[in-house]
């Protein structure tokens, strides 16, 4: 909904102040309006649970099963939409695959600065209580303007196209690959790992079996069954898994659902030849290294930085300068220029929290948990033991 009601403020602002005055010119023409608004409503209708986890972990593709979705004469959203005309669920598809032909409307919903990473980054910003995601809006509204070729911003309002850039690339430092999201991120994945190893050799008992998950363990899903799954479904399977007679499936479920994640710490090329040791010294501590720990790169997760010379095409942020000429964002801003192509990330290694136990009591891995330890010094794996 707040995809939509941004891409409305903006089809307002540009009928009101660039609308065409003949075909051709590059300004807004409000007929395409409908099928803007519709995209941005409907372009995520395809994530599965746990969004991008579940992407990550089953290897399916939300905009791909949102076009099926769209597309689709089975699905009540198709229905509705076909009331328009025959075409339209294949033109707000295509808005969403990048291939609708007016770039206007497909930079309001999938850009550099669109209307969806507008919204994700103040209402994320909002709800975990950081200021990191907080941008002007009304400004960055206000410079916007169409041209032939898609979306561009007068140059006077360089400044909060600078600090939405900046706190993008903040949230994704310090909300969205943050450790802990990260951790949980890896017992979600170890916790389903886990309950296809058990399904595969037969040991998942009929009370747990997860029967709406079978078509994504054996890989053979259609839309039907993806529609069917959403977080509650698998929570609910969580829950009973508590209970398993399975003991790795049953302690990752818990710490899923009671939120206690697993410790990280950050490794580099130097030090990750240790990786090994450390996993022999967590299996020697009575937990199986496949389920407890993990190696994650945060350059690998759905991280968009902003680079208008990566070799993956995105639209650049295009400014407007006062004779109607265009200049790319990077070259006329030293702040944003500073963080483009910039990699940014971390390697970590996650491990079980009780790993770093400091128990004054006699504990019979406290020998173990002592020699894991004195591999990592200030968050880092280090060769120094």
């Amino acid at each position: 909904m707040g995809v939509y009601e941004i891409t409305r403020q903006i089809c307002d602002l540009f009928q009101r102040n660039y609308p065409t005055r003949k075909a051709g010119d590059g300004l807004w023409d409000d007929h395409e309006r409908l099928v803007a608004l519709c995209a941005a409503l409907l372009h995520d209708i395809g994530h599965g649970p746990y969004s991008h986890t579940f992407e990550h972990i089953f290897h399916t593709d939300h905009e791909a099963i949102t076009a099926s979705i769209l597309t689709s004469a089975t699905t009540e959203v198709n229905q509705v939409l076909s009331r328009v005309s025959a075409t339209f669920p294949q033109e707000v598809a295509s808005v969403i695959q990048k291939t609708y032909p007016n770039p206007q409307v497909v930079q309001m919903i999938s850009s550099q600065i669109d209307a969806d990473r507008m919204d994700y980054l103040l209402r994320d910003s909002y709800y975990t209580g950081t200021n990191y995601g907080t941008f002007d809006l009304t400004r960055i509204l206000r410079v916007m303007r169409p041209y032939k070729n898609g979306i561009t911003f007068h140059i006077s309002g360089m400044h909060a196209v600078e600090d939405y850039i900046v706190s993008r690339f903040q949230m994704y430092q310090q909300v969205y690959f943050h450790p802990v999201s990260r951790s949980m991120e890896v017992i979600l994945s170890h916790l389903l790992k886990r309950a296809k190893f058990l399904y595969e050799n037969g040991s998942l008992t009929t009370s747990i079996t997860p029967h709406l998950l079978l078509p994504f363990f054996e890989h053979n899903f259609n839309l039907t069954d993806y529609l069917k799954l959403d977080d509650g479904v698998l929570t609910t399977y969580f829950i009973h898994w508590c209970d398993s007679p399975d003991r790795i499936l049953s302690d990752l479920a818990k710490r899923f659902l009671n939120r206690k994640p697993l410790k990280s710490v950050r490794f580099n090329s130097k030090t990750d030849a240790l990786l090994p040791k450390l996993r022999k010294l967590v299996n020697e501590a009575g937990y199986d290294p496949t389920y407890y720990t993990a190696t994650n790169n945060s350059y690998d997760l759905p991280y968009d930085a902003y680079d208008p010379a990566s070799k993956k095409q995105r639209t650049q942020i295009e400014l407007m300068q006062d004779d109607g000429t265009l200049v790319e964002l990077s070259t006329v801003s030293s702040l944003v220029a500073a963080i483009t192509g910039k990699v940014s990330g971390d390697e970590r290694f996650f491990f079980p929290k009780e790993m770093l136990a400091q128990s004054t009591q006699v504990e019979v891995f406290a020998p173990i948990y002592q020699e894991f330890q004195k591999y990592i010094k200030n968050g880092r794996i280090s060769t120094l033991a």
